[in-house]
């Protein structure tokens, strides 16, 4: 077995899915909050594109306990969106615990993947 042949996922999209209980008001929240709309939608979930990368928001009878995060979004000037979306509604928490404080809803992460140059 070669590399390649170990390294099939690689090469791989990634395909984010997210559970909702309530997806009309999860619908209504990507809308109205994240001016996202999705671009197919099946019985009992929706697609959403973002600069090239899916991701589906699903009717679920379960529930994520929300205490981690499940997706993100890299942006150029994370200032201006975080103000923009503050305007629409979307709350930022504040957080102040050991190896990880935001300031103004954004975080600081030390060691955050130089390879993409990132900040926030």
């Amino acid at each position: 077995m070669n590399a390649d042949d170990r390294n099939v996922l690689a090469r791989a999209r990634v395909a984010t899915r997210l559970t909702a209980q309530n997806l009309d008001r999860a619908r209504r929240f990507y809308s109205e909050r994240l001016g996202l709309e999705p671009v197919d939608e099946r019985p009992g979930g929706l697609l959403y594109r973002c600069g090239g990368a899916d991701f589906v928001l699903f009717r679920s009878t379960g529930a994520s306990p929300g205490t981690f995060t499940q997706m993100a979004w890299e942006v150029d000037d994370i200032e201006a969106v975080v103000s923009e979306l503050r305007r629409r509604g979307v709350v930022f928490e504040e957080v102040d615990v050991p190896g990880f404080r935001t300031r103004d809803g954004i975080a600081e992460i030390e060691g955050n993947y130089p390879s993409k140059g990132a900040r926030g």
